[in-house]
């Protein structure tokens, strides 16, 4: 049976929505934005206004909640507007929702672990909606007149991305040597086995039988005068994939490659999982990708990498108006694997550097902060490689790196509603706000992605827009980058 007018059938729902336990967060900010300035000449506004528009980070003012299980729903939520409920529950439940045009309704509800019916009936008021419960595709009318007035598509919210986790590496050392010591008479020594280097910065990858022999091998080469540092290998989980979309209006890029000047062509080094074909014209403006380990991502859906891609080229498509010399050089540092390291994400910044790239992206990270990658980072912003990272997914105030390293801009992501998103990081550091969410296409159908990485691709790519227009070198182009620093939450320098 269907849910007419302010009638449900709780049971009949509950059969239908098989959708996990969603939590979404909605969040209302208060628009106190704090900007660093330093200098910025007036074509700097091209790439701001573009961009990021007038959006601003500030301080939260409230949070609203929404939890949707399969068979009860409970909410806090005061004074949010109809639109916004109803993207959050397409999100948890998977239905496709549509609204009559100018409904305006303010929700105001809170109540615990009600069926979902109840729910509709609560959180609508005196909205009058019609549940289509449809086996493979439910659908939920929402009108104030007829229901077949409610031709408005409601597209789901962005379900808050997962965090990268990290953690020790307990058998493994990255030992960075220095002019002259060998590394195979130390790892003799220590009883150890060499699985990696990086040419050019006379770094190792040490692994040990277990962790008792590292944790004494550490001991040793710390006091040892060939070696210019030690320190723990972190593994780092792959960033979350994107999500298929039942439909959009959103076009893909519409990109032409335009020859180089005579200065060079700007690259941007993305510093991610394997990019698959993008297909739409779009494949010439990656470079032939290099990669630090084996294996390719699974080709039945986007990876991360690819999601990264495509947003960079969606920037460079707003910021420089559908033509550009821009090119991506993608780096592979996952291959097949559910996890990488902390050594295999500085293998990637030197592949990244030495094939030209100018701006690094890295729309990834953990909260393990390594020297060597501060040392690293630090030695090639001398030499105006500009680094944009990711600044995590997690609302807590612990810094996430590679992202909280001085020497890198860290991105943090905007709602829908220009507002600091719900899941972003907190962390006591000025960030350059961007949009949260983008929608991309793979294989014909369209996917969205979601968090502070496509925010960090966001802003590469207009960066290096904005470069490619105004002929001008990275360090010529930081001023209109440090003029969008704006202290988030918590206070900052």
């Amino acid at each position: 049976m269907a849910v007419g007018e302010n009638q449900s059938d709780e049971n009949d729902m509950s059969k239908r929505n098989s959708v996990e336990t969603v939590e979404t967060v909605l969040v209302r900010a208060h628009c106190t934005p704090t900007s660093l300035k330093r200098g910025v000449n007036g074509t700097g506004l091209f790439f701001v206004l573009l961009l990021f528009g007038a959006l601003a980070v500030g301080p939260i003012k409230a949070a609203d909640t929404l939890r949707w299980n399969t068979n009860s729903v409970s909410a806090d939520i005061k004074s949010t507007e109809l639109m916004t409920v109803l993207e959050k529950i397409a999100a948890a439940t998977g239905w496709h929702v549509f609204v009559e045009p100018e409904t305006l309704h303010m929700v105001s509800a809170k109540f615990n672990d009600v069926t979902p019916g109840e729910a509709l009936h609560k959180l609508l008021g005196d909205v009058n909606f019609f549940l289509l419960p449809d086996a493979k595709e439910p659908k939920l009318y929402v009108f104030r007149t007829r229901m077949q007035n409610a031709t408005r598509m409601v597209h789901p919210a962005p379900i808050a991305p997962k965090e990268a986790k990290s953690k020790v590496i307990p058998n493994e050392l990255i030992v960075r040597l220095k002019p002259g010591a060998k590394i195979e008479d130390l790892a003799k020594l220590l009883g150890a086995k060499v699985i990696g280097h990086i040419d050019g910065i006379n770094a190792y990858r040490l692994k040990f039988d277990d962790q008792s022999a590292a944790d004494a091998a550490r001991e040793q080469l710390s006091s040892n005068a060939d070696v210019a540092s030690v320190e723990n290998n972190y593994s780092i989980d792959r960033p979350t994939i994107p999500t298929q979309l039942g439909s959009t209006t959103v076009p893909p890029p519409q990109l032409q490659l335009k020859d180089p000047p005579a200065t060079g062509r700007i690259i941007v080094g993305l510093v991610d999982t394997g990019v698959q074909q993008l297909g739409n014209g779009l494949d010439s403006f990656l470079l032939k990708e290099q990669s630090v380990v084996d294996g390719q991502p699974d080709p039945n859906s986007p990876s991360h990498g690819t999601a990264m891609a495509e947003t960079i080229l969606r920037s460079l498509e707003t910021n420089t108006k559908g033509s550009t010399s821009v090119q991506i050089l993608p780096v592979d540092v996952y291959g097949a694997n559910e996890t990488t390291s902390t050594f295999d994400v500085l293998n990637g910044i030197v592949l990244a550097y030495n094939g030209g790239a100018q701006i690094i992206n890295l729309s990834l990270g953990s909260e393990g902060d390594s020297p060597a990658l501060r040392d690293l980072i630090k030695q090639l912003s001398d030499k105006n490689i500009v680094f944009f990272a990711a600044k995590g997914n997690e609302p807590v105030t612990t810094p996430f790196y590679p992202a909280a390293d001085p020497n890198v801009y860290p991105v943090t992501a905007l709602d829908p509603n220009g507002q600091l998103a719900s899941y972003a990081n907190r962390a006591d550091i000025p960030s350059i706000p961007a949009p949260g969410t983008s929608i991309i296409y793979y294989n014909g159908k369209a996917y969205y992605v979601t968090g502070t990485s496509p925010a960090t691709a966001y802003v590469s790519g207009g960066f290096a827009g904005y470069m490619d227009v105004n002929h001008k070198t990275t360090a010529e182009a930081l001023p209109v980058i440090q003029s969008r620093l704006t202290t988030t939450p918590g206070g900052g320098k």
